[in-house]
């Protein structure tokens, strides 16, 4: 956790974790639960590319074979640490959409064991510690702000932590399974093209937003989002990906007040030539 004196928060900085993002925490929690008949049948999910890594990475500590359905235009640069770590990637799918039909169809096949980014209550308490070190490095914290794309994320840290600390919930305009899932009282399929691509869920699930229903709630737009990766790069030295600055988005465009805030940074794997136009755009 590192001090920002210009943002007037402290970072919590989950781009050093292994694969680069929070994602294993989620993934060795589900993982480790595994029965032995379980471990030998296999694992499948489905990400954008956060989780994907996570879950590659977690499966090869465990010795369990991966199966990953992405789709057609997702970072290239996720695909390729996906596989580095062991997995298998399944590209058939042309969108999100498409993908998680595909999902539900490889996992029938092959009786593999889903674990679901967003719906497992196993991966979202593995994600609940984020919450539990804030607590820990930081018990003054009156906020902790936290990107969200299919809620598991922020539904383990509110599960850990919201009885007793602010939890807000940060969306891009462009991508907001949250919002429209909590407006319509259950998950909804939503339009997503933020340049957050790690945020881009197709829906938020269910159990993320029964435990986030009451959540605050925030959106940013794409500009404000830039502007927090050109802020993070340039202020505090980190080398996020979109995604891992959409918390500071909020703080940074007054759309979030609090005096002791913990920003979560949730990522740092970020195409080099998306990196690049970012910081040349202002």
């Amino acid at each position: 956790m590192l001090p920002s004196r210009t943002l007037g928060a402290r970072l919590k900085c989950e781009l050093f974790q292994r694969t680069g993002s929070f994602k294993p925490r989620g993934a060795l929690s589900r993982l480790s639960a595994f029965t032995p008949e379980e471990r030998a049948r296999g694992a499948i999910t489905i990400s954008a590319g956060n989780h994907a890594q996570g879950l590659a990475y977690a499966a090869a500590l465990e010795g369990i074979d991966a199966l990953v359905v992405m789709w057609r235009g997702v970072s290239a640069v996720k695909v390729a640490a996906t596989r580095g770590y062991g997995a298998t990637v399944d590209l058939a799918a042309a969108s999100p959409v498409e993908a998680f039909e595909r999902l539900g169809r490889l996992a029938a096949e092959t009786g593999r064991v889903l674990v679901h980014p967003h719906e497992d209550p196993l991966v979202l308490a593995g994600h609940g510690t984020v919450g539990l070190e804030v607590e820990e490095e930081a018990p003054e914290a009156d906020a902790v702000i936290v990107p969200v794309g299919g809620g598991g994320l922020v539904a383990g840290v509110q599960a850990a932590v919201g009885a007793r600390t602010r939890v807000v919930a940060v969306e891009p305009e462009r991508s907001r399974a949250l919002h429209a899932g909590i407006e319509a009282g259950r998950p909804v399929e939503v339009a997503c093209a933020s340049v957050a691509d790690g945020l881009n869920a197709p829906r938020c699930g269910a159990l993320p937003l029964e435990l986030c229903r009451d959540l605050e709630r925030v959106l940013v737009t794409e500009e404000e989002i830039e502007e927090a990766f050109r802020f993070l790069y340039a202020r505090a030295k980190l080398a996020v990906e979109p995604a891992g600055a959409v918390a500071a988005a909020a703080l940074l465009a007054g759309k979030v007040r609090a005096e002791r805030p913990v920003v979560i940074v949730s990522g740092g794997n970020v195409d080099p030539e998306i990196a690049s136009g970012i910081l040349a755009s202002r």
